[in-house]
């Protein structure tokens, strides 16, 4: 049997990728797929009726290169799984499919995980070059269709301050993408401490994208193999998008509030994606338990910070109980809409949302409005 190593997580075998075939879709580093909800799975005819002059702005879209899928992709099939996924494709196709959702921008960042595993002078370079690549290319062809998130090289945090700063001066990115550990460190970790200070300088925010975890947290929480059974594939999904991702993000966003990095940096926002990775779910417990810790460490309630300096999309999570059970804990004001493509739908995503049951004003904020006010950009 073939194999390939991945440097940033475990080896799968040739047969566990190819049974994984029929489920491909909710694995490999990908978003499970979207479940539309409600109105928008059952009366289609509301979806005509409703809402369809909203504009949308689409701010957790990926894109990968052919450098990109050499260094992350796990096999031979896995490489052709993210081709044929449109990955790759960041011109007239994907534009097309834009205009058929009805969606006016994207945001755009690398497929997870970028190039923050990858240290020293070659990731400074990857992630220069990924930058200045969509800079020049869709950014600079398509200015009114696409914007980016910075690719930072984080295993070099002083490098990774810079090119922050750069690629948001130079070549107007809004802000940066990040992939959960960086080695064995969050982002409360002191070294990415200048990093956090050069954001909130910037005025941009920080995209907390979950990623696969070091060796010994998986061997630990995710690895289910046994001698008698290759459990190989349910491993690395179980880590990743079929679980571990969404409770990892969590997990960085309590140590950000609890480490103080927001009362060092009070301007400093954050994005969480996937209907806020479970937090709305375990928000009572988590504010509840937590809140007698922290009050004499914090400048304010723990609670406070998940509403000044956290926003939320609603990245391949198109279902109406879980987007209403967010806005039960977060402000309006603070959710924007994203469909995760290519991993989710854009017209079923934006057909989804044309059709919950929120007044309009609320659901412009959601579709662009948020967007626009955080990243400073026009429609």
């Amino acid at each position: 049997m073939k194999t390939s190593r991945h440097r940033n997580g475990p080896i799968l075998e040739r047969r566990a990728f190819l049974r994984s075939t029929v489920t491909a879709s909710v694995g490999f580093g990908l978003a499970a797929p979207a479940i539309v909800t409600r109105a928008a799975a059952a009366e289609p005819s509301i979806i005509a009726q409703r809402d369809r002059n909203l504009p949308f702005i689409a701010i957790e879209e990926t894109y990968t290169t052919d450098e990109l899928i050499a260094l992350n992709a796990i096999n031979d099939e896995h490489v052709e799984y993210l081709v044929e996924t449109g990955l790759l494709e960041i011109g007239a196709e994907r534009l097309g499919k834009m205009d058929a959702a009805g969606i006016d921008m994207q945001i755009l960042s690398a497929h997870t995980p970028g190039v923050q595993n990858v240290g020293g002078q070659e990731g400074i370079e990857f992630a220069y070059r990924l930058n200045r690549m969509i800079a020049k290319g869709p950014m600079a062809s398509h200015p009114r269709r696409y914007r980016a998130y910075a690719t930072l090289p984080l295993q070099e945090p002083e490098a990774s301050t810079d090119e922050l700063e750069r690629a948001v001066r130079e070549d107007g990115f809004v802000g940066a993408m990040t992939n959960g550990f960086v080695g064995n460190r969050f982002l409360d970790h002191p070294d990415f401490e200048p990093l956090l200070a050069r954001a909130e300088a910037l005025g941009v925010p920080i995209y907390l994208h979950p990623g696969f975890p070091p060796k010994a947290v998986y061997d630990i929480y995710y690895d289910l193999s046994r001698p008698d059974h290759d459990r190989l594939f349910q491993s690395y999904i179980f880590s990743g998008s079929g679980y571990g991702w969404h409770q990892e993000v969590v997990t960085q966003c309590l140590r950000l509030i609890i480490t103080g990095a927001f009362d060092r940096h009070s301007d400093l926002q954050m994005i969480v994606g996937h209907m806020g990775e479970g937090l709305p779910f375990y928000y009572e417990r988590i504010v509840g338990d937590m809140a007698k810790s922290t009050e004499d460490s914090l400048d304010k309630p723990l609670g406070q910070y998940f509403a000044d300096n956290f926003w939320y999309t609603t990245s391949a999570f198109f279902q109406d109980e879980l987007l209403h059970l967010l806005l039960r804990y977060v402000s309006v004001d603070r959710v924007m809409f994203g469909t995760d493509y290519p991993f989710a739908d854009m017209t079923q995503g934006t057909d989804w949302f044309r059709a919950v049951d929120l007044p309009r004003d609320a659901k412009e904020k959601i579709a662009f409005r948020n967007a626009q006010r955080l990243f400073g950009i026009e429609l």
